[in-house]
């Protein structure tokens, strides 16, 4: 007889649990989001300059997206060991970081000390999206599209997590001194890490048809609750900028937040339960997963034996045989993949598209300040960014999961489309319209939010799920390259360029301060130009991959699927799962 001991154990072994432990490092994940909140007093207690500052904002940008290192790691370190490294990172840099800004180490470090601190505190984020995020794709194949949104939804959430939380533990009630939420960002991310350490992990038990027909539904259920904390965080913004909260009133919204993160666990408990209650009574979850994971796994034995009688071949021609890329979806190669003219379109559009909305991201701060905003209005163009950067990414995940599904439509076709609507955006910062950039920061957020499930999932779905750790990191590095060609080069330089031109001096322990329409314009026209190029680009990418995308691309795991007999559930087989 079925026991509650036997049903907690499942639980915990389960996909589901996984999953929802996935979504909580996500959501705390994020913390490089909110660098504009904090950024003034960086600025301004180590006496920068807004080029140095943009040179800071540059490596936490390096930091949280250049993570090939992460995923050649997770390529032979299980996922427990890769979610423990990130955790120490993000402790050890947004601490230093911290006690650089509060002046509990003197002298005050160097520039470049301050970038390494922040780099290495943002690049956990890369181990623990390569931890958490590249497992749940792998665990999910058939529906990367809706989990990539969901995953990325919860990260784009964490910047209005963060500030509800930093308000209730260290807030003097909107504005004021908030270095306390860089010790904030550094301890809490590694604290959710470490308490997931067992359950994140590659499951390759096969589903029975009811898992699979009720996947979908546990994923909305998932939204459904994402999407609730997401009009709560918007109505509480709404509320804190319309109204002084006392401290105690920070503390209930930071509570309710709280709450609602812990909901999700009722859908797992649901899922969990349906497939407990299907499965045979004296059957182990794991030996179905494990005897269909060793008849996946040996199926691609017999085609070994068939290149018997070849002649030795050239260096050259070894080159080229391992130069030429399998057909689209089947798994490439990592050289194959950084060598193909699809990975350039995707780099391309990435470094000149994200990289023009994350330039806006990181200025917003200073872009509020120049067009004389109040401080608590800046603190709310950076929690909507945060919200509609989460909106973007559900939106996108689950509507270009559906457009492929129904009607084969190209993911980089809805990339594109997705980069256009950003145009408009920097132009409003460009012109300095009065309110506007309320607007702007919706517009900005949403787009910023929407690339990256596109981006993620157009590669896994090009180049495969065999080197996925290792090609969803590269493609992260184009984020960093637009950052300091847009951001440092660009947007910085014309920002000192305009402020000296105006005659500020920089203040002791304050940098040069900029004040006007003139402070962004001709950056953000720039911007405005190269993310048009960018979306052409990413046109002609929907272009080449029409073919591929006009056919059934999941036809192979639905195969592996129909061929193995699993109940929906099992165990991490590290040595079978870990090609």
């Amino acid at each position: 007889m079925a026991t509650p001991a036997a049903f907690a154990a499942q639980v915990l072994r389960g996909r589901w649990l996984m999953a929802y432990g996935s979504f909580l490092i996500m959501s705390a994940a994020g913390a490089t989001y909110i660098f504009a909140i904090y950024s003034k007093d960086i600025k301004s207690t180590l006496g920068y300059t807004q080029e140095q500052l943009n040179t800071v904002g540059f490596f936490k940008d390096v930091g949280a997206n250049v993570g090939i290192h992460a995923g050649l790691f997770a390529e032979i370190a299980p996922t427990w060991l890769v979610l423990a490294v990130g955790a120490a990172m993000n402790l050890g840099g947004y601490l230093m970081l911290y006690l650089s800004v509060t002046g509990r180490v003197r002298p005050a470090p160097p520039l470049w000390l301050v970038c390494l601190y922040i780099a290495v505190g943002a690049n956990s984020q890369a181990f623990a999206n390569t931890g958490a995020l590249v497992t749940c794709v792998k665990n999910f194949p058939e529906s990367r599209g809706v989990m990539l949104g969901l995953l990325k939804g919860f990260v784009g959430l964490s910047g209005a997590i963060f500030t509800q939380l930093y308000l209730a533990f260290y807030g003097p009630g909107g504005g004021g001194d908030t270095r306390p939420l860089i010790l904030l960002v550094g301890w809490l991310p590694a604290a959710v890490s470490v308490v997931f350490l067992a359950t994140i992990r590659i499951i390759r038990a096969a589903r029975s048809p009811l898992a699979v027909r009720r996947e979908y539904r546990a994923f909305c259920a998932f939204l459904y609750v994402s999407l609730a904390l997401a009009a709560y965080l918007m109505v509480a913004i709404v509320l804190q900028k319309r109204f002084q909260f006392t401290r105690a009133e920070y503390a209930v919204s930071a509570t309710v937040v709280l709450s609602m993160l812990l909901l999700p666990f009722a859908v797992v408990l649901r899922e969990e339960a349906a497939l407990f209650k299907n499965t045979p009574e004296g059957q182990s979850s794991e030996s179905p997963a494990l005897s269909a994971v060793t008849t996946v796994a040996a199926k691609p034995a017999p085609p070994e034996a068939a290149p018997a009688a070849e002649k030795p071949a050239t260096a050259s021609a070894r080159l080229l045989r391992a130069l030429r890329p399998p057909p689209r979806g089947e798994d490439y190669t990592i050289l194959q993949a950084l060598v193909s003219v699809d990975m350039l379109f995707l780099f391309t559009a990435t470094v000149f598209g994200v990289g023009g909305t994350l330039t806006a991201i990181d200025n917003m701060g200073q872009i509020g300040e120049s067009l004389g905003y109040p401080p608590r209005s800046i603190a709310t163009f950076v929690s909507l960014i945060s919200i509609w950067n989460y909106l973007g990414r559900v939106a996108a995940g689950f509507a270009s999961e559906a457009l492929l599904s129904r009607h084969r439509l190209p993911r980089p076709l809805v990339l594109a489309a997705v980069l256009l609507l950003a145009v408009p955006g920097h132009l409003l910062v460009a012109f300095g319209v009065p309110g506007s950039l309320y607007v702007a920061s919706v517009s900005i957020g949403f787009c910023f939010g929407a690339a990256a499930p596109l981006i993620l999932a157009s590669v896994s779905e090009l180049f495969g799920l065999r080197y996925y750790s290792t090609l969803y990191n590269f493609a992260g590095t184009a984020s960093p390259v637009g950052s300091y060609i847009l951001n440092v080069r660009v947007a910085g330089r014309m920002y000192d360029r305009e402020a000296a031109r105006q005659g500020a001096v920089a203040a002791a322990g304050k940098g040069l301060t900029c004040v006007g329409v003139r402070c962004y314009r001709e950056s953000f026209l720039v911007i405005a130009a190269v993310t048009v190029a960018a979306g052409v680009v990413t046109l002609a990418l929907a272009w080449r991959t029409r073919e591929f995308y006009g056919g059934d691309i999941y036809a192979k795991f639905k195969e592996a699927r129909s061929s193995s007999n699993g109940n929906g559930n099992g165990e991490e087989e590290g040595v079978v799962a870990n090609k």
